[in-house]
């Protein structure tokens, strides 16, 4: 049977096409990362790193905070990623101390996980401010922001510090600062906001690319309230990680330095960074070189001590970076999130605009849960439903576009049958149509173009709205916008937010092309 009545079989198509593609991918080792430039390029690192020795990888980028990830890792939606020592005891163990690698992977057994691979350097959480501030009030320690002559300072912290158990709250009450709520920023772009004079002190990396130069005074740690953060690999206990022992020891916190500047100061893919890296590395059985530090390796400190932001344009690197090799794959991310969330958000919100406008006393019922699923923040959403399902990736994301894309549907569908006039209906009674063919051959297609204009409402809305399923690792054009953040980029940044834009404007234009040809027909 054709008609409205044929979307569950189309839905239950997509859904088993979807499933096959994710089954397809399941021995694919799924490496994760953070939403910072460190992450990115070490679990770029670790993608290419095991694609040389053989093993098939995937690299999920920006995938959001530890909270997220530990999730990812318990789900098997990722199999390892790039975590510090420091965090895994504090963050994921609730626990205190420095601990060795064996009895921190002793805590770590009964969670079915493990800790290897540590990459030899540390890099620590410190608090920052400009030079020129630091000097005029006398600022060396954590402990001087209690003098009074840095009570007017503005601090601007990243979410995930402000919400640690070893960030801003445990440290506020480890030295008795007096600051009280300070303002929340995305660790990508509080550089800039330093640097502009919207905030005055900043959390920040040890091995942040943007401390060479001399610009910013990093705080003395006093009394020694941070853990040691030694970067080491996070994964599952059953992953073979014999394949990623030519990383340890491999990289030394100038080399660190060196590898974030030429991501952030020289504006170069980290992609390309990694890759770079990685070719200077063993194969699996030679004889390792010279590690970072040793007679016959670069000084990386002292070039990314000179390095300045790349002086090529915006515009030029924004071109650059929209025809970049992962476009196609983000594009058909982002069309199958959308389309695949809108056929299911039409398959059932077309019979539920149905059920609101046979049953005028459900009617309010409906429409009001439907409202108030749209007033929930995506995040929320997305962190709701990664409970929900186990896991991260696609399925939560493509549920919350559908959540999202009911209310304009429901409520369209409803709307449109009630201006179908009672007399047609009442005709088509006469004529001896049963109430299911009145409403299939005469209430719905009379509706038609209001339910039509419900769903290109929720089409136009689900394409800016897919761009946050990047954040748990669903892809589409928001993988672009979410590293664009990270790294402090305008044109990586641009380069997602431009095309989801013009798709937007597609969808908008073809569905109104759509309902001007049912028009003239």
């Amino acid at each position: 049977m054709r008609g409205p009545f044929a979307f569950p079989r189309l839905v239950t198509a997509l859904l088993l096409v979807l499933a096959a593609a994710v089954g397809a991918s399941a021995a694919t080792v799924q490496v994760g990362s953070k939403r910072f430039t460190e992450s990115y390029l070490l679990g770029a690192i670790v993608t290419e790193t095991l694609a040389r020795a053989g093993v098939p990888a995937e690299h999920r980028p920006g995938l959001g905070n530890t909270a997220v990830l530990e999730q990812a890792l318990s789900s098997g939606s990722i199999d390892v990623y790039p975590e510090y020592t420091g965090t895994i005891v504090r963050e994921l163990l609730k626990r205190e101390g420095d601990p060795s690698l064996d009895q921190l992977n002793d805590w770590l057994a009964p969670r079915g996980l493990k800790a290897a691979v540590p990459l030899g350097f540390s890099n620590s959480y410190a608090l920052a401010l400009r030079e020129a501030d630091a000097a005029r009030l006398g600022l060396e320690t954590i402990s001087d922001l209690k003098r009074p002559a840095a009570k007017g300072l503005r601090l601007g912290l990243s979410h995930e510090f402000l919400g640690r158990t070893d960030g801003w709250p445990a440290l506020r009450r480890a030295y008795g600062l007096p600051f009280a709520s300070p303002a929340g920023l995305d660790h990508g772009l509080a550089y800039t906001a330093l640097a502009e004079g919207q905030v005055d002190v900043i959390d920040i990396y040890s091995t942040d690319a943007r401390l060479v130069g001399g610009a910013l005074r990093v705080l003395r740690d006093d009394r020694r309230f941070f853990p040691s953060y030694e970067a080491v690999l996070l994964m599952r206990a059953g992953l073979d990680a014999a394949a990623l022992q030519t990383l340890t020891g491999r990289i030394d916190a100038p080399r660190m330095i060196a590898l974030n500047a030429a991501v952030e100061l020289d504006r170069r893919p980290y992609a390309e960074v990694a890759r770079e890296f990685v070719a200077g590395l063993p194969a699996p059985g030679e004889a390792a070189p010279p590690k970072p530090g040793e007679a016959d390796a670069p000084p990386p400190v002292a070039d990314a001590a000179q390095r300045t932001p790349s002086r090529q344009s915006t515009g030029a690197r924004f071109w650059q970076r929209l025809w970049a090799p992962d476009f196609w794959r983000l594009t058909g991310q982002h069309l199958t999130l959308v389309f695949g969330s809108l056929a299911l958000a039409a398959a059932i919100g077309v019979p539920l605009g149905v059920l609101a406008w046979r049953r005028p006393a459900l009617a309010q019922t409906v429409l009001g849960v439907v409202g108030v699923i749209q007033t929930i923040p995506s995040l929320a959403m997305l962190a709701f439903l990664i409970v929900l399902v186990g896991g991260i990736g696609f399925v939560p994301a493509l549920l919350a576009l559908f959540l999202y894309a009911l209310l304009p549907i429901v409520r369209n569908t409803h709307a449109g049958l009630l201006g179908v006039g009672a007399g047609l209906s009442s005709a088509a009674k006469a004529l001896g149509l049963t109430r299911r063919q009145r409403l299939r051959h005469v209430e719905l297609p009379r509706a038609m173009p209001t339910l039509l204009a419900g769903v290109q409402t929720a089409a136009t809305i689900n394409v800016g709205t897919a761009t946050m399923a990047a954040f748990i690792g669903a892809g589409g054009y928001g993988e672009r916008i979410v590293a664009g953040l990270a790294l402090n980029d305008t044109a990586v940044l641009l380069s997602g937010a431009v095309p989801a834009a013009v798709l937007a404007v597609l969808m908008q234009g073809a569905f109104e092309a759509a309902l001007r040809l049912r028009h003239r027909r």
